[in-house]
């Protein structure tokens, strides 16, 4: 049976450790404090890892292109509905359509219909709603039901790094019931990244985009991950999957431009320099951004003088 244990100190994060770790955009976290969802950070303040937790599901959710004010209307009404604190920190949250659903209580709760709705197309192959549980459950929906559970438990302990292991051993469980639960191999495979245990975060990853082959961000962490075990080919393959399921995903033009100067592929680097300026113009890696499509612009253009007698053309706004 596994047990709480007294927490240790937690480790504290500056604002620029947050967004260096989860490839967050500085716009996305004035956003997400404006609409009172993450708490306003200054001076000496720093992030925990029940931040960090938040954090990430925000980041899923910018992903799948909903506004910061989208996912407050839908946090404001899960937590009337339910008459919960914090419905992005007591449950599991997963968009539905154009809004959010919320696993809580072994239910997917649509908070704007006052609706549940039970999802056992993680554990049957196939999607079953119910207004209300009614009658003896089946085995099927009972064992669903637990894994919802037990992927909020996760999530939950996943916050604080003295109960990790404990996340990591729930994480496990749930893939011996159901393997290809993707949101929880990701989950998992993150764990693990940030142990440097890179080898088994890739087999997490990889498992993620096999169960989910429309997952943007499983395909981005495979390619990080790939990435740190210098499998550079393979990396950029899983970045140019995430840009093809995901053209505005700014993070993963920014690493293809990374990986394709290291290959010594400046044309290639090029048109993902600036599809990262076009996309994120406002971020601090902009600067850097704008810096290596300069240099670039600046070699292409002697090599063609050399060989045809003339510039470079375009991209003349870059040249100051």
């Amino acid at each position: 049976m596994l047990t709480i244990r007294p927490l240790p100190q937690e480790t504290r994060y500056t604002r620029q450790d947050v967004l260096r770790i989860l490839h967050l955009e500085t716009r996305d976290l004035l956003a997400w404090e404006r609409e009172g969802l993450i708490p306003v950070i200054e001076g000496g303040q720093m992030y925990s890892f029940e931040h960090l937790s938040c954090l990430r599901t925000l980041r899923e959710f910018r992903l799948q292109r909903i506004s910061a004010r989208s996912i407050r209307v839908q946090v404001d009404a899960m937590q009337r509905v339910a008459g919960m604190g914090d419905a992005l920190r007591e449950t599991s949250a997963e968009r539905r359509g154009s809004r959010l659903a919320f696993r809580y209580a072994g239910a997917l709760v649509d908070p704007s219909t006052q609706q549940l709705a039970f999802d056992f197309a993680t554990l049957c192959g196939r999607k079953l709603e119910v207004s209300q549980p009614c009658g003896r459950w089946s085995d099927g929906e009972r064992v669903a039901a637990q894994v919802q559970e037990m992927f909020v438990r996760g999530v939950q302990l996943e916050e604080n790094a003295g109960t990790m292991e404990q996340a990591m051993q729930i994480y496990r469980a749930i893939l011996e019931v159901k393997p290809n639960h993707a949101p929880t191999c990701i989950n998992l495979g993150t764990i693990l990244y940030n142990k440097r245990d890179f080898r088994s975060a890739e087999q997490m990853y990889r498992r993620a985009t096999e169960a989910d082959a429309n997952y943007a961000l499983a395909f981005f962490d495979l390619g990080n991950v790939l990435d740190e075990l210098q499998q550079l080919g393979e990396a950029i393959e899983a970045y140019l999957k995430a840009v093809a399921l995901v053209p505005q995903y700014a993070d993963a033009h920014y690493n293809l431009a990374l990986a394709y100067e290291r290959q010594e592929e400046r044309r290639k680097a090029l048109r993902h320099w600036m599809a990262y300026i076009r996309l994120d113009p406002s971020s601090p890696w902009s600067i850097h951004a704008k810096a290596q499509a300069k240099k670039i612009l600046a070699l292409e253009k002697l090599t063609i003088v050399s060989r045809r007698g003339r510039g470079a053309a375009g991209y003349d706004s870059l040249r100051g």
